[in-house]
């Protein structure tokens, strides 16, 4: 049964993944997305002339206050280093097409968010960063975790310096309050799996059958208890709770994914997901009443539902789906890179460096203009006033040490205690830092990928039905070549497993 719902575009892929999930940070934790003006001088930039300006790519949107924030930062840059920036945005929309015109034109400039980080530095488009960041960076990357410098290791070697942000990540159901407590429905029963929010999706269902009680589209993947070594989007997984070494599956054979597939079928059949989830690209808004339920990241930096709920403008509650896991994915979140076409090297490292270590830099550049948009209540504590608009700062996802960053008032010592906590208790993938060299089966994983999809949205929405559909899925995958593909990659696991131990 169709559903009706307003709607908004939601971007494509992995960044449509980064920018929902980073996006609500921004809006609670204010994370900094370094932003950008005009084209490059020649006379300055990468190319080294007598007023060094670096020039830097970033991913996103310009903040609508852009010339201000970074006229005070680069008064602030250049009075610490002696350099300013020329932070140059590219859009969500046109990253995918520029940046990969601008790594394999062989152009200069200096530093950008990294794309396609492993197969970029395996081909030598980054600058080798291993002894940099420890002479121009010390300061910054001995307050890193391990697991962003293990997970973000090619080949041995270090080609970003990465983003203090979520350590970790966690899959959650989030539930509308306003609904919850409307029809005083008890969502405290739901708990790591799909299955256990069955009954109260019905219940909802029943209370209001045109509004989705599982709000999902075409590019939702359901979770289960794995790591992606390529990703979500393929289907080669390691299953974290298996015994011994870890082996990369499929996991559309695992017997408790496959229940993951049952039950959302069910679901779609008895009209708890909407009926075009397969082909819907469109979102619902977090703000408004046109859900009851969806799936959510969270990681420490959200401090629970507080974050989410500030994005959506109404209360919200989550129920653990998976673990807290450290994964490769997480380490290399937001890694900003070093071009090896540079003259500026140990300059840009100096400054990525003062980035994430000057607090006065980061926080207004990712809260705003202080004064206008906020103001310091305490050491480390902030109140956001009028002038603190969405489009007025930069992203904090995709800026700097998110550790570095003030929290608002909302924020508690006990939360921030959790949080801390969280980050050192978090389970660590077996695979944190392995990185997939995919050049002798690139073919193969072409094929693999145009028959995921095809059934791909079908059965993660539930659409179609997966005691039908995933045995000719399976078949087609080993025609497209899985078996190879999996050989190889396994292969280079083991290897990482026995140089690592």
């Amino acid at each position: 049964m169709a559903v009706s719902k307003n709607k908004r575009i939601e971007r494509s892929g992995m960044m449509k993944a980064w920018k929902k999930v980073l996006g609500i940070a921004a809006i609670a934790l204010a994370t900094v997305g370094l932003a950008a003006c005009g084209g490059s001088d020649d006379s300055k930039g990468a190319s080294g002339g007598d007023s060094k300006t670096l020039l830097m790519y970033q991913v996103g949107d310009k903040p609508d206050n852009y010339d201000e924030l970074m006229k005070i930062a680069n008064k602030q840059i250049k009075d610490k280093i002696g350099v300013t920036i020329d932070l140059q945005y590219i859009s969500w929309g046109d990253w995918d097409k520029k940046m990969p015109t601008i790594i394999n034109s062989g152009e200069s400039y200096d530093i950008a968010f990294a794309y396609q980080y492993v197969a970029n530095a395996q081909k030598g488009a980054f600058a080798d960063l291993t002894e940099l960041s420890q002479t121009h960076a010390k300061e910054y990357m001995d307050q890193l975790p391990e697991m962003y410098k293990k997970g973000n290791e090619v080949d041995g070697k270090l080609y970003a310096i990465p983003v203090y942000g979520n350590t970790w990540a966690q899959q959650v159901l989030t539930f509308n309050d306003q609904f919850v407590k409307k029809y005083n429905l008890d969502i405290s029963k739901v708990d790591g799996s799909y299955e256990s929010a069955t009954e109260v999706l019905k219940q909802f269902h029943e209370k209001e059958p045109n509004i989705a009680a599982f709000a999902i589209g075409q590019n939702f993947k359901a979770s289960g208890n794995f790591d992606f070594p390529l990703g979500k989007d393929y289907p080669f997984a390691v299953k974290l709770d298996a015994d011994g070494s870890p082996k990369i599956v499929n996991q559309y054979e695992d017997p408790e994914f496959q229940n993951n597939l049952k039950v959302l079928h069910q679901w779609y059949k008895d009209g708890l997901i909407p009926s075009d989830a397969a082909t819907d690209t469109q979102a619902y808004p977090l703000e408004g009443n046109t859900w009851f339920a969806r799936e959510e990241t969270q990681g420490p930096l959200d401090y629970g539902d507080t974050i989410l709920s500030q994005a959506a403008g109404q209360s919200l509650t989550s129920r653990p789906l998976t673990s807290q896991l450290k994964t490769t994915a997480q380490a290399q979140m937001a890694n900003f890179v070093v071009s090896n076409t540079s003259k500026n090297k140990e300059k840009a490292v100096e400054f990525l460096n003062l980035l994430n270590t000057d607090p006065d830099l980061l926080n207004g550049l990712v809260w705003g203009v202080e004064g206008e948009a906020w103001e310091k209540v305490g050491d480390k504590k902030i109140k956001l006033l009028d002038g603190y608009k969405p489009k007025a700062h930069m992203d904090a996802w995709n800026t700097g040490n998110n550790m570095l960053l003030y929290t608002s008032e909302t924020v508690t010592d006990e939360m921030i205690q959790k949080r801390d906590q969280s980050i050192e208790t978090a389970e660590t993938s077996p695979i944190l830092g392995f990185n997939v060299k995919t050049d002798s089966f690139k073919t193969e994983l072409t094929n693999i990928m145009n028959v995921m999809n095809r059934y791909a949205a079908n059965l993660n929405t539930g659409s179609i039905d997966p005691e039908e559909n995933l045995p000719k899925l399976i078949e087609e995958l080993k025609t497209a070549g899985w078996d190879k593909a999996q050989k190889e990659m396994q292969a280079q696991l083991d290897q990482y497993m026995e140089e690592s131990n």
